[in-house]
């Protein structure tokens, strides 16, 4: 890989990056504006599984950022297609939203409590007793775990709540299984959204605001990484870490020229 090659594709996390509390970051609709003048193929990842790729779109046209449906793609959808490459045609018993059991309709899963093949937890705001009862006895006899996304807690505007991570750690401690992570930091979901592409990782580009889910898996995946200060990592925070990103902006709004040109990144 070299920093030097054209840049082709991009792909860009959307909290902390394109928006913040569902306002638009200073640059993001000017960003994806460009990306599309310019015809560069393009995905908007999220771990936010709760959402389908329909209703992330609405959630950003309301914020003045137009993106396509088809250039959305979150951890429920990777995680659906890793199952369907895994065992096609199988059954799951699903703890989450309409984003992760839609996805995994749509490549043609059962939803069953009946000796699913695989109990999969994502992202939900309405966590019930009952089904982690049933998830822990599901994998008590043998379902196989797997969970969208590792992220221990998000950000509301009341404050912190629990996600995916945690409540996945409260199936581990149950049953002492640990789960797949198929979401950042995994790079498969990179290499999932560059295959979703027909994109090379070569002359791809990964955009994100946090240095452990963002820039390590697109680091691990063969992509330049580009860290942008708007979100949760602040510019003290990069020399904690054992590897570095490609470059490191302000925000979003720096790379817009660089779309325009098609590189490189300095």
């Amino acid at each position: 890989m070299t920093e030097h090659q054209p840049i082709e594709t991009w792909l860009t996390d959307m909290d902390g990056v394109l928006v913040h509390e569902e306002h638009a970051i200073p640059g993001a609709t000017e960003f994806i504006e460009a990306l599309k003048a310019a015809g560069r193929p393009f995905l908007v990842l999220t771990n936010n599984s709760i959402y389908t790729a329909r209703d992330l779109r609405a959630r950003l046209l309301a914020s003045g950022i137009d993106v396509p449906e088809a250039s959305i793609w979150t951890s429920a959808m990777a995680t659906a297609q890793f199952l369907a490459d895994q065992r096609p045609q199988g059954t799951a018993y699903v703890v989450g939203e309409a984003g992760l059991t839609t996805a995994l309709h749509d490549v043609g899963y059962i939803l069953t409590s009946r000796k699913p093949d695989y109990v999969v937890l994502g992202e939900t705001r309405t966590y019930s007793f009952e089904q982690i009862t049933q998830a822990i006895r599901l994998i008590e006899k043998g379902a196989r775990f797997i969970a969208t996304n590792p992220d221990v807690s998000g950000p509301s505007t009341e404050g912190t709540l629990p996600a995916t991570g945690s409540v996945a750690a409260l199936i581990s401690a149950a049953t002492g299984r640990q789960p797949y992570y198929v979401g950042k930091p995994n790079p498969l979901m990179m290499r999932s959204a560059l295959n979703r592409l027909e994109a090379h990782s070569e002359t791809t580009v990964m955009i994100g605001d946090r240095m452990d889910t963002d820039v390590v898996s697109g680091l691990e995946a063969g992509l330049r990484t580009v860290l942008v200060l708007t979100g949760s990592t602040r510019p003290a925070d990069v020399e904690l870490f054992p590897y570095r990103p490609t470059a490191v902006m302000d925000s979003i709004a720096d790379l817009v020229q660089i779309v325009e040109s098609g590189g490189p990144i300095a």
